[in-house]
């Protein structure tokens, strides 16, 4: 398949992702994980196949000048955080909606998806700027934690929410779903958040995901240091200081 890099839409540290009529492409560095790739796009097609959600359907995983691809259908829409942004009187009905999409993504099981704690333990044993002693405490606390099988988008944040025309609210960007524990999930959500410097709004859905799903407050808390370990293994430097302050509350706890 002819694939047109002209028109590029985003660019990160690791990928660049262009539009090509009515497909995106997302084309990574090179020498990024092929198991990486590959996993990405098994978890995309398996949520896509495996429930009713609104997924950008996966065209083709390809290679383009020693690149990986994932080739997936473009979904023509306006991102919730753009809308966020531009409509800042309407926060608070973009933040239920949020929320209830959350809820309605969690409510949704996909049995063959790799567990939220296992991704986790995986992560932060291999983190080499966490010290031994708090790894320890946070490997005790994520043991402890309640087993689930509920749907995790795991970066779950208004930028991977498009709303198309008519309406209907379409997600994108599977590449860390899990199966497991919802207050992990919005642990997740609010630290993406947080890290971007939104802490009123952070705090906002943390109260608000609390109410709605019915779930303590402390609940989700109970997970942020966890979250926050196994953000610190990607090792952005401008984040480490920030995830340290989540990850030392361990200690003193």
């Amino acid at each position: 398949m002819y694939l047109n890099l002209d028109n590029k839409i985003v660019e990160r540290k690791t990928k660049e992702v262009y539009r090509d009529g009515d497909k995106t492409i997302k084309l990574f560095v090179e020498n990024y994980s092929k198991a990486a790739i590959l996993n990405e796009a098994l978890n995309q097609a398996r949520v896509e196949e495996g429930t009713d959600l609104c997924v950008p359907k996966l065209v083709e995983v390809s290679k383009i000048d020693n690149r990986w691809a994932l080739v997936s259908e473009y979904v023509e829409g306006t991102p919730l955080d753009k809308l966020m942004m531009e409509h800042p009187e309407k926060e608070d009905e973009y933040l239920n909606w949020f929320v209830d999409i959350q809820l309605y993504i969690l409510s949704k099981h996909v049995p063959l998806l790799n567990r939220i704690k296992d991704k986790y333990k995986r992560l932060i044993n291999d983190a080499d700027n966490i010290n031994n002693d708090t790894r320890y405490e946070l490997l005790q606390r994520l043991d402890g934690m309640k087993d689930h099988t509920k749907l995790c988008h795991g970066d779950y944040n208004p930028s991977n929410v498009i709303i198309k025309p008519d309406g209907e609210a379409c997600i994108i960007d599977w590449a860390h779903v899990t199966q497991g524990n919802a207050s992990a999930d919005a642990a997740r959500t609010y630290l993406l958040f947080s890290i971007d410097g939104k802490e009123a709004l952070a705090d906002k859905y943390l109260n608000l995901f609390s109410e709605k799903s019915v779930i303590e407050k402390s609940n989700i808390q109970k997970w942020i240091p966890i979250v926050a370990a196994a953000r610190k293994a990607k090792n952005i430097p401008e984040e480490q200081e920030f995830l340290s302050k989540w990850t030392d509350i361990i200690e003193f706890q």
